[in-house]
């Protein structure tokens, strides 16, 4: 049986959201930011009249205002999307049971089966003029057999639309349309498939495979299945979530991070709590990424490590994102931000292989610490207790100074 695959995205989420509340609004170029003193001042997302001002999501607040002097900027209020998300999902669960969210603004929906919706045209139209009537938000659908067409289709037009690509229409409608558009397709592949002449999904669906995986690896040929649509990865349901693959967190400092002192402070508030959550999940990491925002260009940069064995100890985790930041960056250049991951997660659990040249009986006593300190969180706050030296991002002064002045 042909799968029915819907993906229902709502239509600049935030800003609609914040919307309903600001009815006097509506029409005016409208973005939902960050907080400008706390440097947590980007664009999360816009209204129609902001985009067509120039304003994108992720661009500096005083850029934006550049662009568009009359733009209002609400602040985000998180509790409130997510209300908002769950009354979407209980809307779709009246037509299927397998919807698996895909952040807290889309969902894919399987309604193969279905006996009240054989035709996905008809359930995504459906959908579309309830979550109007009944929350106030438009939607964008997509309707295919293949999640990443269906999510392809939700992006084609907007807002408050539908569109369905079957197997009889989808070369001549997919096809011409950048590489970029196609599901997990960022910045990074773009300019990878760009250097290989591929520049529209036709080229990546036409490529040699094993040109593509030599390339970009696995992602490659995941690719090239996405572009010819060959895609049979189910929707999940709702309360069946992917298994975790990594911990991580990032952060933007109140000022730019001068020196290395400045970098240990904060990773290491950043290593307590990617630690923290390894071991209320009980799992241990086989992977640690550093990553550092340029000041200047706002560029992200990166470099990882496997580990000699996986691990959930703050101090080990600590050490070797250390260690790797010292090796990606090279001073006197300033940082807007940091962040850290661990990916390669294994269970905590899992047997570990010993050697003669670690101190078990000092990595014993971490881990009690580790625990420790846990607890004290657990029942008093997370803030109850902390390492000597880690600096919460939202702690550190505001005045900038010179790197002679440190």
């Amino acid at each position: 049986m042909e799968r029915t695959i819907l993906h229902s995205d709502i239509n600049a989420c935030y800003v609609s959201i914040e919307l309903i509340d600001r009815p006097e609004l509506r029409g005016l170029p409208v973005a939902v930011g960050g907080d400008v003193e706390s440097r947590h001042g980007i664009i999360l997302a816009k209204s129609d009249a902001a985009k067509r001002c120039g304003i994108k999501t992720g661009m500096v607040l005083w850029q934006a205002w550049q662009l568009c002097p009359e733009l209002t900027v609400l602040r985000p209020h998180y509790e409130k999307y997510e209300r908002y998300s769950r009354a979407a999902r209980a809307i779709y669960a009246q037509f299927t049971d397998r919807q698996e969210p895909f952040g807290l603004d889309e969902s894919w929906l399987d309604i193969t089966g279905c006996h009240a919706w054989k035709d996905g045209y008809l359930a995504a139209e459906e959908i579309r003029r309830r979550m109007k009537r009944e929350l106030g938000l438009t939607v964008s659908v997509g309707v295919s057999w293949n999640k990443p067409f269906a999510k392809l289709g939700s992006d084609y037009r907007k807002p408050d639309a539908v569109t369905v690509f079957g197997r009889d229409n989808f070369r001549q409608a997919i096809w011409p349309l950048p590489a970029s558009a196609l599901l997990f397709v960022g910045p990074a592949t773009t300019r990878a498939l760009g250097a290989m002449g591929i520049r529209t999904i036709g080229q990546l669906a036409q490529a040699d495979p094993e040109c593509l995986r030599l390339r970009l690896g696995k992602s490659g040929i995941t690719l090239y299945r996405y572009a010819n649509g060959w895609d049979e990865s189910p929707v999940r349901r709702f309360d069946c979530p992917p298994p975790q693959k990594s911990v991580g967190c990032s952060t933007t400092p109140p000022r730019d991070l001068l020196c290395e002192d400045d970098v240990r402070a904060v990773l290491l508030a950043l290593t307590e709590e990617v630690g923290g959550r390894l071991r209320a999940g009980q799992v241990k990491a086989g992977l640690i990424e550093v990553s550092a925002r340029d000041a200047d260009t706002l560029g992200w940069t990166s470099r990882q490590a496997m580990l000699e064995r996986p691990t959930d100890v703050t101090r080990e985790l600590f050490q070797t994102a250390m260690a790797l930041f010292r090796a990606l960056h090279a001073w006197p250049k300033a940082l807007r931000g940091v962040g850290l991951r661990a990916g390669a997660l294994c269970h905590a659990d899992e047997p570990e292989q010993t050697d003669l040249f670690t101190d078990y009986a000092r990595l014993d006593g971490q881990r009690r610490l580790d625990a420790a300190v846990d607890a004290i969180r657990e029942r008093y706050g997370k803030q109850a207790i902390r390492y000597l030296g880690a600096t919460r991002a939202e702690d550190m002064p505001r005045e900038k100074c010179s790197f002679a002045e440190r």
